[in-house]
């Protein structure tokens, strides 16, 4: 199971840290990616980390102001936001798929397993 928490409202320019708690024992054996999901919108990757942590992935639109990052040890997966726009305003969802799966498919929603119920950052202009 996946729970993800930290959205909220704030405004233009500020910064915002998600979180993503696992259960389980097979955390490190999965890829974790973010998506979020507009109103009238389709869902879209935001960011995604290898199970080691060693490598991170970004849509375009949030790099160089998104971070992601994992803790094997806690289970937890984070993304950090900064400089948020109104167009980052979304449903924010993590989840998880298997390790071994391509990394070209890794900003595919239908590619992973398990989806966390989302946590909504709202950001005012």
């Amino acid at each position: 199971q996946l729970q993800a928490s930290g959205g909220g409202l704030v405004q233009a320019g500020d910064s915002l840290r998600l979180s993503c708690a696992a259960s389980g024992r097979t955390f490190s054996s999965y890829t974790m990616g973010w998506f979020r999901q507009a109103p009238g919108k389709e869902r879209e990757f935001v960011a995604g980390i290898s199970w080691s942590g060693g490598s991170a992935y970004y849509t375009d639109s949030v790099k160089g102001r998104f971070t992601i990052s994992r803790d094997n040890a806690k289970n937890t997966v984070d993304l950090q936001m900064n400089s948020l726009k109104p167009e980052d305003t979304a449903v924010y969802y993590c989840a998880a798929r298997n390790a071994g799966s391509s990394y070209y498919t890794i900003r595919r929603p239908d590619s992973y397993v398990y989806w966390g119920q989302g946590t909504l950052v709202t950001v005012s202009s």
